[in-house]
């Protein structure tokens, strides 16, 4: 198993999941393809430009205005390119390491109001009460219309202890409602362990931060120790909602279970962009079988590490179709202004698919029934085809991204459309993916799909 050393590359889901590729250098003959089309464009813009710091009603800042110009720039792109002020980039370098100050959610803008991806587990906001796809209309009363997303969670930071009100708009709820929540420091563990029935490995992983690898090795090795290495009969690892975050850890969490063969390949639109990682010899389960749990709250990199798995057969995926986030993002860092995240290439299992806006198909569907108590509060699943401006799908409209209902009609789109449910319920014994996991690898429950059946030929290798 190798130790992988890459620069940062952006595959999460909102403003928390920030990755960075090697940065792309502008060659001379790119920048010489600019036509005089491109000029007159550029001289509209500092005609306008100029009109704004003359005319406008009152006296708007050079630096506001530049800004703005750049952010609207990118987020016409899609869902996922932002402008990062320098004050936004360095609170993304710091989240990254797993340690930041805030509410402990992953946000992402759609129709110009913050939409929760997820809260984090154990901080304020999910002690609040914030659910995966609440809409934040007003912080602390001030409508957040008119802002970017980096703007937005900038207000949503502040002091340790300090309170900050949310206004909210659920689906199902009569009319917005207003939430108190305390900001405090937030310390990201990535990865959780538990020993359930006896014999079984549970790991869940949260997200992708540089202490991931490190802390589910160490995570594995505290349930070998407490259960014996050689009495574990399987591993749970369980990716649900998790929103992403860097590339290099999604790569080390999926070397830690292959032995060899093809992780992820990314394609940008020059064909020298292209990449590919491939595991190395090192199993850190060491071969025990895995049942890996997503759901419509996995994306991005937790996509990665399922397709990989799956494409591989080394683990059997339960629950629900992932979010379906197939691009990657590349951080490039603009001197003392701040940086930018540009969707630079898509991303491809090891059997050469994008999952881009069509998510991750578990092998095993089990759908997690919402309680009577939120069945009309809970917002709609909701994907990554749901997002404006989104990638579209490779392909669109051909056979092999098709699939029938059972009175044999396509209904591709109309299930992109609708997501998947990304509701855990608080009481594992309730919980109805995690039990099935269970009753797979203790033998209770007999499926085809359990264990994977491997392949003479592994996945990728011919891609």
């Amino acid at each position: 198993m190798r130790k992988v050393t890459i620069s940062l590359i952006a595959l999460g889901v909102g403003f928390g999941g920030g990755l960075v590729t090697s940065l792309p250098r502008l060659l001379p003959a790119e920048a010489a393809s600019a036509n005089p089309e491109t000029y007159r464009q550029l001289n509209l813009f500092g005609e306008v430009f100029e009109r704004i710091r003359a005319d406008y009603v009152e006296e708007p800042t050079d630096t506001d205005l530049i800004d703005a110009a750049i952010s609207g720039m990118l987020t016409s792109l899609d869902p996922h390119s932002s402008y990062m002020n320098p004050k936004s980039f360095s609170d993304m370098r710091v989240q990254t390491r797993g340690e930041f100050g805030g509410l402990g959610i992953q946000v992402t803008m759609e129709n110009e109001v913050i939409k929760v991806i997820s809260p984090i587990d154990d901080t304020p906001a999910a002690r609040a009460g914030i659910l995966s796809g609440d809409l934040i209309t007003h912080l602390d009363g001030e409508t957040i219309q008119g802002l970017n997303l980096s703007e937005a969670v900038d207000r949503m930071r502040g002091p340790v202890n300090s309170p900050i009100i949310l206004t909210i708009i659920r689906e199902g709820a009569d009319a917005p409602f207003d939430v108190e929540v305390v900001r405090d420091i937030i310390h990201i563990r990535p990865a959780r362990s538990a020993v359930e029935n006896g014999t079984i490995g549970y790991v869940r992983i949260t997200t992708f931060n540089e202490q991931t690898f490190d802390t589910l090795k160490a995570e594995v090795e505290k349930l070998e120790a407490e259960i014996g290495a050689d009495n574990i009969t399987g591993f749970i690892v369980d990716l649900r909602n998790n929103p992403g975050g860097l590339l290099d850890q999604a790569i080390e969490v999926s070397d830690a279970m292959l032995d060899r063969g093809a992780i992820v390949s990314t394609r940008g639109r020059n064909s020298d962009e292209s990449q590919r990682y491939n595991a190395r010899a090192g199993d850190i389960t060491r071969g025990k079988p895995i049942v890996m749990l997503i759901n419509g709250g996995s994306a991005s990199a937790s996509e990665i590490v399922a397709g990989a798995l799956q494409d591989h057969h080394r683990a059997t995926i339960v629950g629900t179709r992932s979010f379906g986030k197939g691009s990657v993002q590349t951080i490039i860092p603009l001197g003392s202004n701040g940086a930018i995240r540009l969707t630079t290439a898509r991303y491809y299992t090891p059997a050469g698919i994008s999952i881009q806006a069509l998510g991750i198909e578990p092998d095993i569907l089990v759908e997690q029934e919402l309680p009577e108590e939120l069945l009309n509060r809970a917002p709609p699943p909701r994907g990554e085809s749901s997002l404006r401006g989104h990638l579209e799908v490779e392909g669109e409209g051909e056979e092999e991204n098709a699939t029938e209902n059972e009175d044999g009609e396509d209904n591709t789109t109309e299930q992109r459309q609708s997501g998947s449910s990304a509701y855990i319920p608080p009481e594992k014994e309730d919980d109805k993916q995690l039990q099935y996991a269970i009753g797979l690898i203790s033998g209770d429950i007999v499926s085809e799909h359990f264990p994977p059946k491997s392949e003479e030929n592994e996945a990728g290798e011919e891609n």
